[in-house]
């Protein structure tokens, strides 16, 4: 038997606050009422590294596996040989979790650069277009929130287009273009360095935020309907986007300082300001930006990492038992589905439940929190805060709800600028000068 509780809305600047109020209910009836909210809403994921997986494991090539099997156990990535675990993604689970939608990151490493980044880009968006193809019974290519809704009612996953990077593009506004035409409907501004218009959350400020260019980038993303993704950039940026933009943002796959004081977690100051622009942050399960612990852990695992490469030059045994022996005597932090949970609530509480949604990250992170192995835990997660007091309506908004109708706002801002505006032709030097070295 589990305790859930029935929620007391109040009002609240900015945000709203919630009580709880006790009421029995069993494992099994939280269960239904879950399986009603994603019968009728679809569960919409941010974040999915998926394609890119594809790339590693089997060379790009959608022909070599099947998507219909249990991939838990797929080969081990050609290029990472330490990445010996399966995959967290395949058909079977995606159904298990009742998945509606999910956004599939066509990322590329930031050291990939210039004409080859656009190439490989598109390589990645032909991946997902021909998975869609590949198994049209299962999942069906998305490119409106009426698309995800048509899709969802089909009984099929809405493939959405995610480019996680502005270093993707080039500084170039007609490759911007070009993606939005392929079907990319977000695009992340930076990703782990900073490119040559915006700051990311994981490297020195360059910029302090956005340059002139990055600030048109924005500008050019509203008027083609493609969504601003706020994962990745420092607060700066964050801010700086929140300020330009006219259509609501979202963070893909990104949780709350607050709870784990990650760089890559989103502060309270700029989840005040999603509340006032009607954004979504969406909940992240890397172990690292959900549990302090954890990040401290990996943090000095790091270093360990570090003083034996030194010490022992030219002796792998030696630095892999060293490592090994620290990692024996410092047990690696446990990292749990209620940890995500936290991360959830304090979203919602902060920014407000219109506010909050979910963003994996699944195969694009080295473990998971215990409970959310795979994309079939999804119903495991919303059962959680259904025992924390979370109404079937909460539920279905942080599901997929908010996403559609930020989505939704989006193609409208899109509407209205495209009857008045041409397309941007700004060049970087154009904005921003000859960029720095």
């Amino acid at each position: 038997m589990a305790m859930a509780a029935s929620v007391v809305l109040m009002a609240g600047a900015g945000s709203q606050a919630w009580s709880q109020t006790p009421a029995l209910q069993s494992d099994a009836q939280i269960a239904a009422r879950v399986a009603k909210v994603l019968k009728e809403t679809p569960l919409i994921d941010g974040h999915n590294d998926f394609p890119w997986e594809v790339r590693e494991r089997y060379a790009g090539k959608v022909g070599a596996f099947d998507m219909r099997r249990d991939l838990s156990r797929a080969p081990p990535a050609r290029g990472n040989p330490e990445n010996t675990g399966g995959l967290m993604t395949d058909i079977p689970r995606l159904k298990a979790g009742h998945v509606g939608g999910q956004f599939w990151s066509v990322w590329i490493p930031v050291t990939i650069t210039g004409a080859a980044a656009v190439k490989t880009t598109i390589e990645q968006i032909d991946i997902v277009k021909r998975l869609a193809a590949k198994y049209p019974a299962d999942l069906t290519m998305a490119y409106t929130a009426d698309d995800i809704v048509r899709a969802h009612k089909d009984g099929r996953v809405a493939s959405l287009i995610g480019v996680e990077g502005g270093h993707q593009i080039d500084d170039s506004m007609a490759v911007l273009r070009a993606y939005y035409a392929l079907g990319a409907r977000y695009m992340t501004l930076s990703h782990f360095t900073n490119n040559h218009w915006a700051d990311s959350a994981t490297d020195d400020p360059a910029h302090h935020g956005l340059t002139p260019y990055g600030k048109a980038v924005v500008g050019e993303m509203n008027r083609l309907g493609m969504l601003i993704d706020l994962s990745h950039v420092s607060a700066e940026t964050m801010q700086a986007a929140l300020s330009v933009s006219q259509a609501p943002v979202i963070f893909s796959h990104s949780g709350a300082r607050a709870v784990n004081d990650h760089p890559r977690n989103v502060p309270d100051e700029v989840l005040a300001l999603v509340a006032k622009t009607r954004g979504v942050v969406m909940a992240n399960f890397a172990t690292s930006y959900v549990s302090d612990a954890r990040r401290r852990w990996s943090a000095e695992q790091a270093a360990q990492a570090s003083l034996a490469a030194g010490l022992f030059i030219g002796q792998p045994e030696q630095r892999k038992a060293a490592l090994a022996a620290w990692e024996t005597a410092h047990s690696k932090p446990v990292v749990t589905l209620a940890m995500v949970a936290d991360h959830v609530d304090h979203i919602r509480h902060v920014a407000g439940i219109d506010c909050v949604g979910l963003g994996s990250d699944f195969d694009g992170i080295p473990d998971t929190p215990q409970g959310l192995e795979g994309v079939d835990h999804y119903p495991a997660l919303l059962a959680e805060l259904a025992r924390r007091g979370w109404t079937d309506e909460d539920l279905a908004k942080l599901a997929g709800g908010n996403l559609l109708r930020v989505l939704r706002e989006t193609e409208a801002v899109a509407k209205r600028l495209q009857a008045a505006v041409a397309p941007n032709e700004a060049t970087l030097a154009d904005l921003d000068g000859p960029p720095k070295p």
